[in-house]
């Protein structure tokens, strides 16, 4: 191997971070990525297996250590392991990349679902104000019958009488004949 870019080591484990996430959603979505973007580069286990071992041993001897091999080496074997490092270094970033564009479309997620949840709060919120509004109208609706059917009443009594009165003025009475009984109280 030849040297370990720190900045390749520090996404390399901004990925395994993600994977390890404690989050179902987060780390599945990052080891996926990780996956379909190593099945994509053709990259296999064991060059991430050594790419750890020669990280865990010692960081700087492997710097030291890649740079000799490097040196002794044909330059057709120098192209060649130069080159593999870079692939590596190449993949790694498109897989940074593609974790870093999958977690801003999972932000944007999360926030259309804040946005839609907001939404159908308020949605509830108004249906429980007409549902408020209309028990009110049909409660108030209940206590007008009784009054509407007074007042009814009262109106066809009215009606009742001046129909009467009105029939009384239609047809006039009968005459009477008076019959004289003042003789009879002497």
């Amino acid at each position: 191997m030849t040297e370990i870019d720190p900045k390749e080591l520090k996404i390399l484990s901004d990925i395994l971070a993600l994977v390890l996430e404690d989050h179902p959603g987060q780390s599945d979505t990052a080891l996926q990525a990780l996956r379909n973007r190593a099945r994509k580069n053709s990259t296999t286990g064991g060059a991430l297996k050594n790419l750890f071992q020669t990280i865990a041993t010692n960081p700087s001897k492997a710097k030291t250590a890649s740079s000799r091999q490097t040196g002794s080496r044909a330059s057709s074997s120098k192209s060649k392991t130069t080159d593999m490092p870079d692939q590596y270094r190449v993949q790694l970033r498109e897989m940074a990349d593609s974790i870093t564009r999958l977690d801003r479309n999972l932000r944007v997620a999360y926030s259309q679902n804040e946005t839609l949840k907001s939404e159908l709060y308020l949605t509830q919120k108004s249906r429980a104000e007409l549902q408020t509004h209309l028990a009110t109208l049909q409660s108030s609706n209940r206590n007008q019958k009784p009054v509407t059917i007074a007042i009814s009443l009262l109106v066809g009594l009215l009606v009742g009488i001046a129909g009467s009165q009105a029939v009384h003025m239609l047809w006039p009475p009968a005459p009477h004949v008076v019959v004289d009984n003042a003789h009879y109280l002497y």
